[in-house]
This record gives structure tokens, sequence and C-alpha cells, in this order.
């Protein structure tokens, strides 16, 4: 395919499955993919826009959509979510991961790899989740993490989530990987809270790899390394 036909296929809508890096916003990644279409294909004016934010502390599928495809983002952002996520047991951090530091450390000595399991099992089904305070969630106009990076604990009203499917993949106490196929609007740092206070102790995520979004996967995304090499030798 040459640069003129891809051109007119972007501009006419594409979907693009993504690696997003690790301390990439999903924005740094949608205007490098923009920087992309303006410098390698001279395409300035083009529709770009991505389906379903993603952590900076995590990795994996994002998806990019282009043109007239992204009138499909609505619909792409309500489909089930897949991650793999690194949790640790027995302390928190206020970010519910590693953005902030150790605030408090618990007892772990009466959990068990059976005892985590059950946990973890009744999480599937609907759940009330109240969101992190280091969240990009509006409050009257303003993002929470502003008000939490200040000091000040936001309130958050807590959303109705759902876990479609929960499992233990890893157990290396302190230090679980979970599975985990949830709803639209589902923390996974918030999850890992709850996971901690279920367990009668603490916990914090540290590590996030979303797998898949409805049926794209992970398996069939780009580095955005591998996307500008293949523009550049079109």
């Amino acid at each position: 395919m040459n640069k003129t036909v891809l051109s007119e296929e972007l501009k006419a809508g594409k979907i693009l499955l993504f690696n997003k890096p690790l301390c990439w916003t999903s924005f740094d990644l949608v205007n490098k993919v923009k920087n992309i279409f303006k410098y390698s294909l001279d395409l300035k004016k083009i529709k770009v826009g991505h389906a379903g934010t993603l952590d900076p502390l995590a990795t994996g599928l994002v998806i990019i959509c282009t043109g007239k495809k992204t009138s499909t983002i609505e619909a792409i952002q309500a489909e089930p979510k897949e991650y793999i996520a690194r949790i640790k047991i027995g302390a928190t951090t206020p970010s519910f991961d590693l953005e902030t530091g150790v605030d408090s450390v618990f007892s772990t000595d009466h959990i068990s790899k059976k005892i985590i399991g059950e946990v973890l099992e009744s999480f599937t089904g609907e759940n009330l989740q109240i969101p992190p305070a280091y969240s990009a969630k509006q409050i009257n106009g303003t993002r929470a993490y502003t008000f939490a990076r200040k000091g000040e604990i936001p309130e958050l009203k807590p959303n109705n989530v759902v876990i479609y499917a929960i499992s233990l993949e890893k157990y290396e106490f302190p230090i679980i990987e979970i599975y985990v196929k949830c709803s639209k609007g589902t923390y996974i740092r918030a999850l890992a809270r709850d996971i901690g206070l279920k367990l009668k102790s603490g916990a914090h995520l540290i590590g996030l790899v979303r797998t898949g979004i409805g049926n794209y996967r992970l398996k069939d995304a780009l580095s955005i390394e591998e996307f500008e090499r293949n523009l550049v030798f079109l």
C-alpha cells in the first residue's frame, strides 16, 4: 500500500490498535499519532481520537480511531475491558498504585492463597466502587486528582461496575497477579484497594496491562515505534 492510498483510508476511517508505552497518557499517544500523520503522510487535518483512557502507569491496548470511525468510539468504550494486574498485599498508597509512596503497612500473617481465591471470587458480578481520589473523575468541573495532589481528599460517589471474570494467575506472596474482565468505568486501582480491605489488610497496584477491549486484542497491537517505522518505509 502506498502513502496516498493509506492517507485516503485514514481520512475515510480506520481503527488502529496500539500498545501504549509506560508513563504515556492516552492523549500523549493520540498526539504522537497525529504528528506521525502530519510529518510522514502530510495529513494535517484529520479526526483522531482514542476509545478509552489508560492510566500513565499502565501499558497495553489503546484503540485509536480516525476519520469517520471516530463515530464508533462511544460503542468501543462501552465494551468489556480485560487486564492483567499485579497487586502487592500488605501495604497501601494514597493513589492505590505507584504514583505515590506507601502510607500504611498491614499484617498479612492471616492471608493464604485459598483466602485470596475466595476474596477474588466475591467480586464477581455487580459492585459499587468508589473511584480513586487520584483519578480524572470530574468534581464540579475539576479533576479529582487536582484536589488530591494538593492534599485535599475529594468526596467521590460510588459507581456501579461489573466484574465479569476474575482469577488468580500467579501467586508470589505478597505479590499476586490477577486476570480481570470488567465493565466500562471500573478502576483496577480501586479494585486493588478493595481486595486489600476484604483481606482485612491493605493492597495497591504495582503493574497493569490492558489485554483486551471487546474483541480487540493486545496481541494484534503495534508499538508506536513499529507504527512509525512501517509508515517511513511505505
